[in-house]
């Protein structure tokens, strides 16, 4: 079993989770302070995208009876997906907050 994605997953949560807390992470240090918010919400979307592509040609590989393709790496694709997606709506949420919030500050 490749357990590759599922530690990369893991990194990626954990920064995030560093991230969302404001504590520094060895993780968030190794990061380029020149990127700026939107290319690293870019890359975020990006990757999330290539998640959800990557678990639907396995489940697809699968379904057609491809001898690579097992059913846990499928699943285990597949949650990478839903959590991935899952990590996106709720940075999106906090965006919206934070933005209707900073529409109803008085000037």
């Amino acid at each position: 079993m490749n357990t590759k994605g599922i530690d990369q997953l893991l990194a990626q949560m954990r920064t995030a989770a560093a991230m969302a807390g404001n504590r520094p992470s060895a993780a968030v240090a190794g990061t380029n302070r020149n990127e700026g918010f939107a290319e690293a919400l870019k890359g975020a979307v990006n990757r999330t995208n290539e998640t959800q592509q990557q678990a639907r040609t396995m489940a697809r590989n699968f379904e057609l009876g491809a001898p690579d393709a097992q059913l846990h790496d499928v699943m285990i694709s597949l949650q990478k997906a839903n959590i991935s997606f899952q990590q996106m709506v709720q940075v999106r949420n906090r965006l919206v907050s934070a933005y209707q919030e900073i529409m109803n500050m008085q000037v």
